[in-house]
């Protein structure tokens, strides 16, 4: 693929010696095509929650933009080029639902010369990220790493890694990388002493690694805020400064617990002030904990979750990843994923997060597409989602509903159009050409590649990715459901049935799919937005709630108490708009694709069972 950066036509000033940048934004830049009166607004976190300009409570759901960046061929870009930025958005709204995306940045290739930024980069990462703002899609940008650096590896080596530039590399006195007898590319990371060692420098600021760093981290701030219009600038949510953290090697005495207390809370304190020095005071860090502190196979687990932090506030986000290692192992996870799999994982990262005060995000989940374990990914994934929805397996989510919990944000690993046909020299080996899968150590996780006409396909399924969703609750969401019914092969799952003690309801639901969202209303006018996937057009749409039932949804007005909009953006992806006249009161709404004509009667005797549901459960 092309270097896009050598096709760039950039004049831009840098200031020797010093990682500042010039230039101003655009005069002005149009909002995101059928955009409404209460979209658009930058969000900040409240009560544990991210909340918007009208106070709602949003949900960020989508996918990481992308592992290309992690490979040379586009030179660290997410993209070879401005168009298959906005191709990768367009499909990313319309076919995999998304709201938000986690859009990888490069240290290596933002300060590939010590002291020096460079602008032909950072103005390639703002074009690119513009594509997706512009279809009303959130953003938080990561300066992202694996294994600190490709630089620490050989040409002739089994794996490679990310992030840190050459430079870096050679400023330490690194041994020769060797990871021994590693199946998995992350065993580098506890057990080749190069990439050990690198870490530990870092985290230490030995030869001022951890200082320009921050500096560099500043100057591509500062850059994007200066490029980036206001209405733009509204769409970024905030910024992950470091992937997956890890100590690298512990000295005498400290634990992984004690490390996070000592180095790595420090190390986020000085990047919220380069955040507020570069004019991203109203924006939060999303910062990531030890990587080990949620992991599922005991002898992995360690102590962490910045447990001694005290309270983040609003300045920060918990965000965390989520992998199954047990599964991903192929040993230690027989079978597949089953109806609640994860569900104390991920009350796990609720409680941390509410005892940090502040809101979360899992802005990594996933599992392999092909190999020996790919068989799991359908089970696997299902369970991800179901655990992000709600802290409930579905076997008890309609018998105890108020402890369904906060819905979770989330990012999957990845959204990679070009998976399975990179040109990647790994370690820059011309006899090492990695095109297959994700072309990055083995991985295949992409949700998504090129069809032989070149389109944007899903090789997932449709059901599971493009999926129902309180994007933004106008008050407080109190429980959320949502029967996906996607497939394992020809097996449709179903892990969360309409009970029978709710007949009509059931009747209406059919072998559909439905969501059902319980909330109280807050003071603000903005409406309750969920998102529509393209399996519930508008016409096969049915809702019951009490602020109405309808088969079709008409279209948004203010006086419209439930109706249908497209979502921001032009992509044809549609949203449910729920206006409540009120404030403190209980609200429900289901939403299924289910029913065909249904009549007035059961429509009515479902309304009667989902009030009289809903009224002994809240």
């Amino acid at each position: 693929m092309p270097n896009i950066r050598a096709r760039l036509l950039v004049v831009l000033v840098i200031l020797s010696g010093f990682l500042t940048v010039a230039g101003a934004p655009p005069a002005t830049a149009a909002t995101p095509s059928d955009s409404l009166w209460f979209d658009g607004s930058s969000l900040t976190v409240q009560n544990g929650r991210f909340t918007d300009g009208q106070g709602r409570e949003i949900v960020l759901r989508g996918y990481n933009v992308s592992g290309e960046t992690k490979l040379e061929e586009n030179s660290g870009l997410p993209f070879a080029s401005v168009a298959d930025a906005r191709t990768s958005a367009t499909a990313l709204r319309a076919l995999g639902g998304g709201d938000a995306v986690r859009f990888l940045l490069s240290w290596a290739h933002a300060e590939p010369v010590r002291g020096q930024v460079d602008t032909a980069y950072l103005a390639a990462v703002t074009e690119q990220m513009r594509a997706f703002l512009d279809e009303g899609i959130r953003v938080f940008p990561d300066f992202h790493q694996d294994l600190y650096s490709r630089h620490l590896f050989n040409t002739g080596s089994w794996y490679t890694g990310d992030g840190a530039p050459k430079w870096a590399v050679d400023a330490g006195s690194y041994p020769a990388e060797s990871c021994g007898i590693c199946l998995f590319w992350g065993q580098n990371i506890t057990q080749n002493a190069a990439v050990q060692q690198a870490q530990y420098d870092f985290w230490h600021n030995n030869h001022g690694l951890q200082d320009a760093f921050l500096t560099t981290a500043q100057a591509t701030m500062a850059y994007l805020q200066q490029h980036l219009s206001s209405a733009e600038f509204a769409g970024i949510t905030g910024f992950d400064p470091y992937n997956e953290p890890y100590a690298g090697s512990y000295d005498s005495g400290q634990t992984s617990r004690t490390w996070e207390h000592d180095l790595l809370w420090p190390f986020y304190v000085k990047f919220r002030a380069r955040m507020d020095a570069a004019g991203w005071q109203g924006k939060p860090a999303f910062v990531e904990p030890n990587l080990f502190w949620n992991a599922n196979i005991s002898t992995q687990k360690q102590e962490g979750g910045l447990l001694d932090a005290g309270t983040l506030g609003p300045g920060y986000v918990f965000n965390t990843h989520f992998y199954d290692q047990k599964a991903i192992s192929g040993i230690l996870m027989w079978g597949k994923a089953a109806d609640g799999q994860y569900a104390s994982d991920f009350a796990g990262v609720r409680d941390r997060a509410a005892s940090a005060g502040t809101a979360a995000v899992v802005s990594e989940f996933g599992h392999p597409l092909s190999g020996t374990v790919s068989d799991k990914a359908p089970t696997v994934l299902k369970a991800m989602y179901q655990a992000l929805d709600s802290r409930l397996p579905g076997a008890s989510w309609w018998s105890n509903p108020a402890a369904s919990g906060p819905v979770l944000s989330g990012t999957q690993w990845q959204w990679d159009m070009y998976n399975g046909r990179h040109h990647e020299l790994m370690n820059g080996n011309p006899d090492k050409v990695r095109t297959a899968g994700d072309a990055w150590n083995d991985e295949d996780l992409s949700a998504v590649n090129l069809d032989g006409s070149g389109q944007v396909t899903l090789r997932q399924d449709a059901r599971l990715l493009d999926r129902l969703y309180p994007s933004a609750t106008a008050g407080t969401t109190l429980a959320f459901t949502y029967e996906d019914r996607s497939r394992d092969g020809s097996t449709t799952l179903t892990w969360n049935p309409v009970p029978s003690s709710l007949p009509n309801v059931a009747r209406l639901v059919g072998s559909g799919q439905y969501g059902l969202l319980v909330w109280r209303s807050g003071d603000g006018t903005a409406p309750t937005e969920l998102h529509l996937p393209a399996s519930f057009p508008t016409a096969s749409t049915t809702v019951v709630s009490d602020l109405g039932t309808v088969c079709g949804p008409p279209a948004y007005t203010t006086s419209t108490p439930v109706a249908v909009a497209p979502e921001p953006g032009g992509t044809g992806s549609r949203r449910l708009l729920l206006t409540d006249p009120d404030s403190g009161t209980l609200h429900y709404a289901l939403v299924t694709n289910g029913a065909t004509a249904p009549s007035a009667d059961l429509l009515s005797a479902a309304r009667s069972e989902l009030a009289a549901w809903a009224a002994a459960h809240f």
